[in-house]
């Protein structure tokens, strides 16, 4: 009797434990959903005030220009991959003249905007939130407040305004170099005609399938630049604090995109 009574006890203390987890985590989830809108809300406030064009240029510059190089392997080959992969698929049934347009409008909608948002958290990600944590750490976030200087009109308004610039142009970019990836593999590995590749993507392609990509690609980098500000903000305890901000920005700017792609997919492309 005992035995079953201690049992019936052990288990219920073990269901209380995890419905505290499970209430933290929800708890901690809402906590950080509000910060982030006050954030966003205490950012377009800022833009009350004339931004500092030298810093937005300084960041369109660290935060865009340098992510090129990784944004051009990356697109390129997974264009080259889709080319290679469907290819062949599409001669074998003598559709070979629509494989084109398929990479380019793929690329256009989606992979584009979705692999270079990924790109971006990875790198332009974790950029704004260590930078920005090292200086909360080091009490330099504290000592701009004793200059009278707005930490989020000084520091995050020219990363967001970088990032909402920058990652459309990447898109862009990455569209492009997608196309002429799947260009390379059609005509000099599957042996498709160069004008024929090039009049696919003119008979199927339409502007929209490159706007769409675009307007993702404007609020991807708005909440990359957002997350990571608020990571780096929030950020305490040292050298720990800031590696754990940074990995948190990633996988919550990354999560964040898949799960916006998809409304985002949902709206521009019914």
């Amino acid at each position: 009797m005992c035995f079953n009574i201690c049992t019936y006890g052990g288990e219920n203390a073990m269901m209380v434990g995890y419905l505290e987890k499970i209430g933290r985590s929800v708890l901690g989830f809402f906590e950080s959903f509000g910060a982030v809108m006050m954030l966003i809300y205490e950012t377009i406030c800022q833009f009350k005030h004339p931004p500092n064009i030298k810093h937005i240029i300084v960041q369109m510059a660290h935060l865009g220009v340098d992510s090129l190089p990784i944004v051009t392997l990356t697109i390129l080959f997974t264009g080259m991959v889709i080319t290679l992969q469907t290819a062949h698929e599409f001669i074998k049934y003598g559709a070979q003249s629509t494989v084109g347009g398929i990479v380019a409008i793929s690329m256009g909608r989606e992979l584009a905007p979705v692999l270079t948002g990924v790109v971006a958290a990875g790198r332009v990600g974790a950029a704004i939130t260590a930078e920005i944590s090292t200086m909360k750490v080091t009490e330099q976030i504290d000592a701009l407040k004793v200059m009278a200087t707005n930490p989020v009109g000084y520091l995050v308004v020219p990363r967001l305004i970088a990032c909402m610039i920058m990652l459309p142009l990447l898109v862009v970019f990455a569209d492009v170099i997608g196309t002429f990836g799947g260009y390379l593999v059609a005509v000099f590995y599957s042996g498709i005609n160069s004008v024929t590749y090039m009049q696919s993507i003119n008979n199927f392609m339409v502007v929209h399938d490159v706007t769409g990509g675009v307007i993702k690609a404007v609020f991807f980098g708005a909440i990359i630049a957002i997350i990571g500000c608020y990571q780096g903000l929030n950020a305490r305890n040292g050298a720990v604090g800031v590696g754990k901000a940074t990995t948190g920005s990633v996988v919550s700017s990354i999560i964040i995109i898949f799960i916006l792609n998809c409304f985002l997919s949902l709206i521009l492309y019914r």
